[in-house]
């Protein structure tokens, strides 16, 4: 009775064992070699919300929640996404990702809702919150007159540091590498930036994204979206990388 006892009580810790492994891998993190299934996730979503593909976004949306992606985390890619590819392509994304909750709630699902955003209680200006979270992103201090668009059009770089990197990057539902995976998925998506792509894919670089994890990304373009706009970002990323050795 003592040895049945014992080799049942083997069996069930095999069994939870076996349990505990299939969750550990269907919530793999990101390492040097891969991203989580969780950015891929991220990658995908906001590449075919940036295009309008919203066939293929309602897709990846079910496969982004599926994956433990919360309803917020999503809502704030979406919401991301806008000061990239504008309002339109965001609100249609949200419209659809509502269709999408609505129907996985009639299936039955309950999908996590997660965290809401911290209120902000630094108390600088908003531009000094942002150009200090600018300079957080591409480890550069910034110093001198201003040059290029900043000093053609003042504005726009208020704008940026007041709304994009104040407003948007300090809202803490998202890391700044998930905010910056949706960057470099629209950037992809909408084409003829290449500029703005490489600048963020060297942000992505700093923050601890590794080549194999960038090239990783490429490949998730090349299926969401198709081999042209892969291409366009593989030239880019391969540039970027033989300029930094």
């Amino acid at each position: 009775m003592k040895l049945l006892n014992i080799l049942s009580v083997a069996v069930l810790l095999s069994l939870a064992g076996g349990m505990f492994n299939k969750l550990t891998a269907q919530t793999k993190p990101a390492t040097a070699n891969r991203l989580s299934t969780q950015q891929q996730s991220i990658i995908a979503i906001s590449a075919a919300a940036g295009k309008g593909d919203l066939s293929g976004l309602k897709e990846n949306l079910n496969k982004g929640l599926d994956a433990g992606l919360t309803v917020n985390q999503i809502k704030e890619s979406l919401v991301h996404l806008y000061a990239y590819c504008g309002f339109p392509r965001s609100l249609r994304a949200l419209q659809t990702f509502m269709t999408v909750l609505d129907e996985r709630k009639a299936k039955g699902i309950h999908d996590r809702i997660g965290k809401t955003a911290t209120p902000i209680k630094d108390q600088r200006s908003r531009y000094e919150r942002g150009k200090a979270t600018l300079e957080e992103l591409t480890g550069v201090k910034e110093a001198g007159a201003k040059t290029g668009y900043a000093a053609f059009a003042p504005e726009i770089e208020v704008f940026l540091k007041e709304h994009l990197f104040a407003d948007l990057f300090e809202r803490d539902v998202l890391t700044y590498t998930e905010r910056e995976l949706v960057t470099i998925s629209v950037l992809s998506s909408i084409g003829g930036v290449e500029p703005m792509l490489r600048s963020h894919l060297t942000i992505c670089l700093n923050l601890g994204l590794s080549p194999i994890q960038l090239k990783e990304f490429v490949e998730i373009i090349r299926s969401t979206l198709g081999a042209k706009e892969a291409n366009s970002a593989q030239t880019v990323l391969d540039e970027l990388l033989k300029n930094r050795k």
